[in-house]
């Protein structure tokens, strides 16, 4: 139960919560925390942050203060390898203990979050995060809540957490880049430095690289070396699109791929960046068509399947399509 107080009644009695305060353009945080006694040189600051009145808390059986809770929240909503940060404010951050694939229950996510009184964000699933990365806050929108609503949270989470985190183990990599303005030396090759520089962000290895014609037999026969070399994910680059001479996606059909997104002659993403992308697959071996959008776009369908075939997932045509949802991307979404 929350008592309101006058502010000037209120020496000598705990806070009930963190006081924020907001300086634009310069902080928000708290300027006091929940259980600082009141001072009677305090009744000024606080007024200058807007709080003629303050919560005084006393809990009845049954309730809980709204960090217990949020506390509790972020337990049951985190899978292994998060960490849980200290409430601020009444918020935990859920934070990667370890890089890899973020994986988010959605499903899961939209129950918890329709309960009421408390919430739980995360960012996308199926995006590559970093140690150290905020993957998410929760927090109840009172300050005190019903201890059985938290119950209720925690029991959606006791068979699968809702935020979880997918290893990414260092993959052998191999790079096809097609063109014959670049297999005769015409032009330098634009797409292995931007495929090194992702693939190794991600912990993998650019094993390597080869240089095709445009020739669908010749792109073809590296494919299969590739293959019978060990690559786990072979990418080819270039030659996606519909001109006469880009004949890539005829290559990784001869290699005896079978393309998931319908067909060579339809391939394509509901993505942009990204839309002439293929996908396509060697037996179980990935085979990642790039279009040349991976060269001046810093963010483009490439960072969206990479981290998932570096983690091991199938990706199916049903998961293609259902990129369009998020599909357009941005400089800084990944």
């Amino acid at each position: 139960m929350l008592k309101v107080v006058p502010v000037e009644e209120a020496v000598g009695l705990p806070l009930a919560h963190d006081i924020t305060e907001i300086v634009p353009g310069k902080r928000k945080g708290p300027v006091f925390r929940r259980g600082h006694i009141v001072r009677p040189e305090d009744v000024s600051r606080l007024l200058d942050v807007g709080k003629a009145h303050l919560y005084i808390m006393d809990l009845e059986q049954g309730e809980l203060h709204e960090e217990d809770a949020a506390g509790r929240l972020a337990r049951a909503a985190a899978g292994a390898n998060i960490r849980l940060t200290d409430p601020v404010e009444g918020r935990v951050n859920l934070v990667a203990e370890i890089s890899g694939l973020l994986k988010v229950d959605a499903e899961r996510l939209y129950r918890f979050n329709d309960l009421g009184d408390l919430m739980l964000a995360t960012l996308p699933s199926d995006r590559y995060v970093k140690k150290g990365d905020v993957l998410g806050g929760t927090r109840t929108i009172p300050v005190v809540v019903k201890e059985d609503l938290v119950k209720k949270a925690e029991a959606l989470c006791k068979d699968k957490p809702i935020v979880t985190i997918v290893p990414v183990p260092s993959r052998r990599v191999h790079l096809i880049v097609t063109g014959s303005e670049v297999f005769t030396g015409r032009i330098k090759d634009g797409f292995e430095p931007v495929v090194r520089r992702k693939v190794g962000e991600m912990g993998s290895d650019l094993e390597a690289v080869k240089l095709a014609p445009d020739d669908p037999a010749k792109i073809a026969a590296h494919i299969k070396e590739s293959h019978q070399a060990g690559a786990e994910v072979i990418l080819v680059s270039g030659g996606m699109s519909v001109d006469p001479d880009d004949v890539s996606p005829e290559g990784v059909r001869q290699s005896g791929a079978s393309v998931e997104c319908a067909s060579v002659e339809c391939h394509g993403f509901p993505v942009l960046p990204g839309s002439m992308f293929l996908m396509a697959y060697l037996k179980e071996t990935p085979i990642l068509g790039l279009s040349g959008c991976v060269i001046h776009d810093p963010v483009t369908a490439f960072d969206v399947l990479l981290p998932r075939l570096l983690a091991g997932e199938k990706v199916t045509r049903s998961d293609i399509i259902a990129l369009g949802h998020g599909g357009l991307q941005r400089k800084h979404d990944h």
